[in-house]
């Protein structure tokens, strides 16, 4: 509003520019002063120059008063540096978690148990808390003596041979019976239980001797524990009916699942009254020679203890006095027939190719008590056969003859010639490549005697 006037103007004020105390009017406002007592100046002009140079002095003033605050701060903290509980003369750390106003002892906050991801102070137990009835998650049934255990789903039939065979491949490597118990407690085989021991006898049908003696020692530890007689006697009736397929395979599965069967009821497996049930209702030409099988090994004299040995012994389960027994009855067998084939059945029927060193040296000394040259033609060529065949291994050779060779002295005292029949013997091992160069080399020999004496005038002994 212009007071000499009395009409509103736009006039732009400005408020930034400093105001010195001394000339707090600056030189425009000094001119215009000069204007004003020369009287150029209206009332209203003069009324408003007025008023703005009051609203310059009063933003002076509040400026110089905040500037004088905080020299008086800054020197109230030097003064109080001394002061350790003075959170003025401490400069502020990240991440402090103590108390900046001053009250505390400096310690954490919330003793430690405060903050982002912290569950509680150290030491602290947390009460059981009721269940809320308002939780719209609150379950009554849940709130009694509820049980909870792994449930484990029950095994089809394609997934019970796919888990089982490799179970029962893996017994035939160790042998030890509590691991497949073990196994078969964490698989939940439901009704299909009995199908365990049937496929384990299937198994055992394509593989050998010892295999099958192994499987009846299974069946005989799984009855009882993890089996009953009934499953037992379940999976043997299955694989009655399935025996024309497995013939396809093993022709010989007859035979073999008699002695199962019998194997099984001298161990207690499976029921005394399970070759009554089948006595007039076997229509199968198959699963009857089995059954009559199984019937006549019962029948037999000692029948628990041969039904033992309804097997034999596999591998290295066999006591060594055993093998050796076994491999001297072979030989024996083999100088009366003659027949190769059949002595190299027997010998792989024992199952021991770390031990057939002992047969090697078994025949060799077999030549050295026998009396002519036919013991000696035939055990080189069995072991020219074996050896043709791989049967017999190089290391199982040399071992059999160095074994010979350590013990000639003592085999002298008995057969008196045992050098000479030795040293013939390798020769014609070697000539029918049986042995090597070395090991015939090797050959102790004889110190020779003096046939010629000095009182006898050069005659030479008869």
């Amino acid at each position: 509003l212009c007071p000499p006037c009395g009409h509103w103007k736009n006039w732009v004020l400005s408020f930034d520019d400093d105001v010195d105390m001394d000339h707090p009017y600056g030189d425009e406002d000094e001119a215009a002063l000069e204007a004003e007592v020369n009287g150029n100046w209206t009332p209203q002009e003069k009324a408003l120059h007025e008023a703005r140079l009051k609203a310059k002095a009063k933003r002076r003033v509040r400026k110089s008063s905040s500037r004088s605050e905080s020299l008086s701060e800054s020197l109230s903290g030097e003064l109080a540096d001394g002061d350790s509980h003075s959170p003025k003369g401490k400069v502020p750390v990240p991440n402090d978690r103590k108390s900046r106003t001053g009250k505390g002892r400096g310690l954490p906050k919330k003793g430690g148990a405060g903050g982002k991801g912290v569950w509680g102070a150290a030491g602290m137990v947390y009460e059981v808390e009721e269940p809320d009835v308002k939780d719209p998650n609150y379950d009554e049934i849940a709130q009694g003596d509820t049980v909870y255990a792994t449930v484990v789903p029950e095994l089809d039939e394609r997934e019970l041979e796919k888990t089982v065979n490799p179970i029962v491949q893996e017994y035939f490597e160790h042998g030890d019976t509590k691991e497949v118990q073990m196994l078969l407690r964490e698989l939940n085989l439901g009704h299909h239980k009995y199908e365990f021991s049937s496929l384990a006898v299937s198994l055992s049908l394509e593989g050998k001797a010892s295999h099958r003696e192994l499987t009846s020692r299974l069946l005989r530890d799984l009855v009882g524990k993890e089996l009953s007689e009934s499953d037992m006697a379940r999976a043997f009736d299955k694989i009655l009916k399935e025996l024309p397929d497995l013939m396809l395979d093993t022709p010989e599965a007859p035979q073999m699942l008699g002695q199962f069967i019998a194997r099984a009821i001298a161990d207690h497996a499976l029921p005394l009254a399970f070759l009554d049930r089948y006595k007039g209702k076997v229509d199968c030409d198959h699963a009857r020679a089995a059954l009559d099988r199984a019937a006549v090994l019962l029948s037999m004299k000692r029948e628990m203890v041969r039904l033992d040995n309804v097997w034999g012994v596999g591998g290295g389960l066999r006591p060594v006095k055993h093998l050796v027994k076994e491999m001297n009855l072979l030989l024996k067998e083999y100088l009366v027939s003659g027949e190769v084939k059949e002595a190299e059945r027997c010998l792989r029927d024992l199952e021991v190719p770390h031990f057939h060193h002992e047969l090697v040296y078994e025949a060799v000394v077999m030549v050295l008590e026998s009396k002519g040259d036919t013991a000696v033609k035939m055990m080189c060529k069995l072991l020219q056969a074996f050896w043709k065949i791989g049967l017999i291994t190089v290391d199982q050779m040399n071992r059999g003859f160095q074994r010979v060779y350590d013990e000639l002295p003592e085999i002298n005292l008995d057969v008196p010639h045992a050098h000479s029949i030795m040293e013939s013997f390798t020769d014609l091992c070697y000539q029918e490549s049986v042995i090597t160069k070395q090991l015939r080399d090797s050959c102790p020999s004889r110190g020779r005697k003096r046939f010629v004496s000095e009182g006898d005038g050069g005659l030479i002994k008869n």
